[in-house]
């Protein structure tokens, strides 16, 4: 009965068997239809003052502060290995943070010498420049704080001095990561007043107030003075129309691109964004998705390798055109070779 059952449904079926495909490496290779390349990563790095430095963060296991000019050689590294760009994220020294995070806009900071001594060392390779207050701000917010508010135009205008900075230092992109209204019409404004008119704008379109992003906040020195949350500017996690308004507000005051962060909880918002919208799509793997496949794989839950390669596949499969993760020269290393 269950033979004369099985052949009814394959005659049925037009003799169709779907695993005949995946029955060999070759024909998998073949028939793929996500591709993942060196070009599709882009490295986050976090800095910190000295020379010949590195430090450990406790959360991120295989993840370091770099001085200026190791993240020179980083840079040359992500050059020949395929990575097309760089995000940087400056770990300010406590005496430089203040409540009006006026270090943001102070052309010898540490993100600024960063981006001048890689731009002259690695001309070749791109350069992302984070522009939020929580790197300089002495309460860990995004914005400047005025009676316990976050302050929507004033942190704009302080965003926009630290923006222009940042680009007559090197910077090709400008990533705006604080979720402020109106801050891509204000720089895109700004930049091009000031001559700027190639550099682009990177709009965290879709950023969520999320419990991913510790690990971060560790690694730039904004997490143990936090004073409150974000959840009154970065987005609500059980939005998501919302998202499209966001994305569509951003696109239409000049954004180039945009992004979703993070991101693997987060791959509904991109395909969404996909599908809606006909500009390059970024998503962060953030330091707590990081973390999570560290640990698991220390811990022996997961093959490490393989998790790292499939979270990726998931990002470009979603489709984005490019991955911002700590994994990038590992993993473009492992795609090369």
């Amino acid at each position: 009965m269950s033979d004369n059952w099985h052949k009814h449904d394959m005659d049925f079926l037009g003799g169709r068997r779907l695993r005949r495909a995946r029955r060999t490496a070759w024909s998998r290779a073949m028939v793929r239809e996500t591709v993942l390349t060196p070009s599709d990563l882009i490295w986050p790095l976090f800095v910190i003052e000295g020379h010949n430095e590195k430090t450990q963060i406790r959360t991120m296991p295989g993840v370091e502060r770099l001085s200026v000019d190791l993240c020179v050689e980083a840079a040359k590294a992500a050059r020949d290995v395929g990575i097309p760009a760089l995000a940087l994220f400056p770990n300010t020294p406590d005496h430089l943070r203040s409540e009006d995070g006026r270090e943001a806009y102070n052309p010898d900071n540490l993100m600024c010498r960063t981006l001048s001594a890689i731009k002259d060392a690695v001309p070749e390779i791109g350069l992302i420049a984070d522009v939020a207050l929580d790197e300089y701000s002495s309460d860990g917010q995004d914005g400047l704080v005025r009676d316990g508010e976050i302050l929507n135009d004033e942190t704009v205008a302080v965003m926009v001095k630290s923006a222009l900075v940042q680009t007559k230092a090197g910077a090709d992109i400008i990533a705006p990561s604080d979720m402020m209204d109106g801050r891509v019409a204000a720089l895109r404004a700004a930049l091009d007043g000031e001559g700027y008119e190639s550099t682009q704008i990177m709009a965290y379109a879709a950023k969520y107030a999320s419990y991913f992003y510790g690990p971060f906040r560790e690694a730039v020195g904004s997490g143990s003075r936090l004073k409150g949350d974000k959840r009154t500017y970065q987005m609500d996690y059980a939005n998501s129309d919302e998202a499209l308004r966001e994305i569509e507000q951003d696109i239409a005051e000049g954004a180039d691109s945009i992004m979703v962060k993070p991101g693997l909880p987060y791959l509904d918002i991109v395909r969404r964004a996909k599908d809606n919208f006909n500009v390059p799509i970024y998503a962060y793997q953030v330091s707590g998705e990081y973390a999570m496949i560290e640990l698991a794989a220390a811990a022996g839950a997961i093959d490490r390798k393989g998790a790292i390669l499939e979270s990726l596949y998931a990002f470009k499969r979603a489709g984005v055109n490019s991955v911002l993760t700590y994994f990038a020269l590992e993993l473009a290393r492992d795609l090369a070779g």
